[in-house]
């Protein structure tokens, strides 16, 4: 496992500055985080699945200004990662995979915080040099804001899979319910808060439910064009 934290840290720092400071490509989004987690050991259709689930619980999230929420990118990278480890051990790993990730997400949304706070700190002990138009203050700041974030997320990553790998091969090794019937009430908790998101969305924004609509039908168009 050890050897495992370097390439974890180093994905999850990347992918955690995506989510905000840099170059916000979307990459942070679970169903690709978790995908290149997967990757990473080889097995990227197991990250694609892990991150599928993942990406129906981020649907809740709508990161607006200096709002809290979830950070998924490197939430992502830990669920994927430990849901990769369960290989031979499929019942259960579904739901130590998820429930890893939302932890690692909920404190990731903390560390942002705490985040946003240093960088005024910075900025605030800079004020002058910022307020004159100094090109190397404002550089400088930039610069310490990004590798604080990219810090950030590898130290987030890095230390959750660490917690929460062994945790998950214990409870994996021992898990006494039907594989098939932990997984649904995963995905079934997964769908009703991909649910509850999309009404939302469609009943408070005008013409939201008729863009998913054409959305999912050029989709599926798509899919019978490619088959």
């Amino acid at each position: 496992m050890l050897g495992d934290l370097l390439p974890i840290a180093l994905l999850g720092g990347l992918l955690g500055l995506d989510v905000v400071s840099f170059p916000q490509a979307m990459i942070s989004r679970p169903l690709v985080a978790a995908t290149l987690a997967g990757a990473l050991f080889g097995e990227p259709a197991m990250g694609l699945l892990c991150g599928a689930v993942l990406e129906l619980f981020a649907l809740e999230t709508l990161p607006f200004g200096a709002s809290r929420y979830p950070e998924w990118g490197s939430a992502a990278v830990v669920g994927g990662a430990i849901f990769v480890d369960q290989r031979g051990s499929i019942a259960g790993a579904m739901t130590m995979a998820v429930l890893s990730a939302l932890l690692t997400a909920w404190v990731g949304g903390w560390t942002m915080v705490k985040l946003r706070q240093q960088n005024a700190r910075w900025a605030r002990a800079w004020r002058e040099p910022i307020a004159a138009g100094a090109r190397g203050s404002v550089i400088r700041l930039q610069l310490y804001g990004l590798t604080a974030d990219l810090l950030r997320g590898a130290l987030l990553a890095a230390a959750s899979y660490a917690l929460f790998a062994p945790i998950a091969h214990v409870a994996v090794r021992s898990w006494a319910i039907d594989g098939r019937l932990s997984r649904a009430v995963v995905v079934g908790v997964a769908a009703a808060v991909a649910g509850a998101a999309a009404w939302k969305i469609f009943h408070s924004t005008p013409g939201a439910r008729w863009l998913f609509l054409g959305g999912l039908g050029i989709g599926l168009l798509l899919l019978g064009v490619v088959r």
